[in-house]
């Protein structure tokens, strides 16, 4: 007899185990963890971040509790995972995968750690709860069609991510298939993620993937006591594909199920901004090194946005010529691109108060033009091509064109990149002793015997 879809989705979760899993995805898998760490750690300094440590610390605070990373508090692994995941999405420098144009370790990871603590699991088991949680993260997002989901207002890092996230918990919570399957439909009354935070720069896009993460281990422990999900939320009348997006294609999610495994399609982050950015601002980057300009050699330039992404980085117009915070300068593109070209970068230290009210950010902004453009979308979503032109004050023109931004599978960072990115994001958490443990832990995570020795790493004491 055939399977359900969501019985399917969940009994290849259950059946994947860590022997069953290549290299490429052990190091992959240990790889992103790193990235997770950094920007979480990081993040756990950001404005967004202060007031659930402040809740935290206030209701939920406990000697023996999972650690909030980057700091000095510990909580029930529910609440620390809602902390974490909060943070690590704060600096838009976690994770991406274009074909799902989703964020899957601010809820992967983040629950993995959390449930780690409840049931104590090795480094192995970790890796292949997190390779199953990416796996139905990214399955689900493609499925859903990305550009339509957004159009109905869905955040999917919050919405697929709940999904991951039971899964992975699940796992290391050691369920059998019958209660991942619960937990999984119990993730599914869960998931959510509004898009309003853009009209007006809220902070609640920080909260999806930390709610997301909460969710998954709350589902999957009341899965482990009996309590129940639908079996079909998946594919159901009322299920995740049907209510989530009306373009939805249920036969996306077990087409090429781990081959490759889609933690290996997985991009990681060089610019502190929307993903949508990334590209344009690697794009402006080459000509201005390329050609040796500055600032004041620009006269105009125009930058071509994929048409999924324009509503979020480029309109309206009003809120992204004029942000007004630090969430509006992180989907503003006009902004991103005044900081390539005054700065030669875009990272954290760009995305300041202070730039936000510079009269020559503002100046240089409004030489930024955003247009749509039909030939960068012939290959998206496999491809977040860009392209940009600048005119100089000469009359000069020049261009480039972006197939895969800087940390795309295509273009990645090596493992000493990464390191390098991690260690530039953490200098004011941890001290370089610190840093190394971290480091040393993680790429030694398949032979680590309980993931709480990496876990107490993570404190900031």
């Amino acid at each position: 007899m055939n399977l359900k879809l969501t019985q399917e989705i969940t009994q290849r979760c259950h059946n994947l185990t860590y022997d069953s899993l290549p290299e490429t995805v052990v190091d992959r898998v240990q790889y992103l963890l790193l990235d997770y760490i950094g920007v979480a750690a990081r993040g756990s300094l950001s404005d967004s971040s202060r007031p659930i440590q402040s809740v935290i610390s206030s209701l939920e605070n406990t000697q023996d509790g999972a650690v909030v990373i980057g700091t000095n508090i510990m909580a029930t692994p529910p609440y620390a995972a809602l902390a974490n995941g909060i943070a690590s999405h704060s600096l838009e420098l976690d994770d991406v995968v274009n074909e799902a144009s989703l964020h899957p370790a601010v809820a992967i990871m983040t629950a993995a750690l959390a449930a780690a603590h409840i049931a104590g699991c090795t480094g192995k088991e970790f890796i292949a709860a997190v390779a199953a949680g990416y796996e139905v993260t990214i399955k689900l997002g493609i499925a859903l069609d990305p550009s339509a989901h957004y159009a109905q207002g869905f955040h999917p890092t919050g919405t697929c991510g709940t999904m991951g996230a039971a899964i992975t918990a699940a796992k290391i919570l050691k369920l059998d298939q019958k209660s991942m399957q619960n937990a999984l439909g119990i993730a599914g009354s869960q998931a959510a993620g509004s898009m309003e935070f853009l009209s007006d720069g809220a902070f609640t896009k920080r909260f999806h993937p930390g709610w997301a993460a909460h969710s998954g281990i709350i589902a999957a422990l009341l899965a482990q006591n009996h309590f129940t999900g639908p079996g079909t939320i998946i594919e159901g009348k009322f299920g995740f594909l049907h209510s989530y997006s009306p373009k939805s294609d249920p036969t996306k999610i077990l087409n090429n199920w781990g081959k490759p495994y889609e933690v290996m399609k997985t991009s990681i982050k060089s610019h502190a901004c929307c993903r949508y950015k990334q590209g344009p601002i690697d794009a402006i980057l080459q000509i201005m090194r390329e050609y040796d300009l500055s600032d004041s050699d620009i006269e105009n330039v125009t930058l071509s946005i994929l048409n999924a992404g324009f509503a979020l980085v480029a309109e309206p117009e009003d809120i992204k010529y004029n942000p007004k915070s630090i969430v509006d300068a992180q989907f503003s593109m006009p902004f991103g691109a005044a900081m390539a070209i005054l700065y030669g970068k875009a990272t954290l230290d760009e995305y300041t108060q202070p730039n936000l009210h510079s009269p020559a950010v503002k100046k240089m902004m409004t030489k930024i033009r955003c247009i749509k453009d039909p030939d960068i979308e012939k290959d998206f979503p496999k491809k977040w091509a860009a392209v940009a032109k600048i005119e100089t004050t000469t009359g000069k023109q020049y261009a480039a064109n972006i197939d895969y931004p800087k940390g795309d599978p295509e273009n990645p960072f090596s493992w000493e990149e990464l390191i390098a990115k991690f260690q530039n994001l953490i200098s004011p958490v941890y001290p370089e002793p610190r840093q190394i443990q971290i480091i040393e832990k993680v790429r030694s995570l398949d032979q680590i015997r309980d993931v709480i020795e990496l876990s107490k790493l993570l404190a900031n004491d």
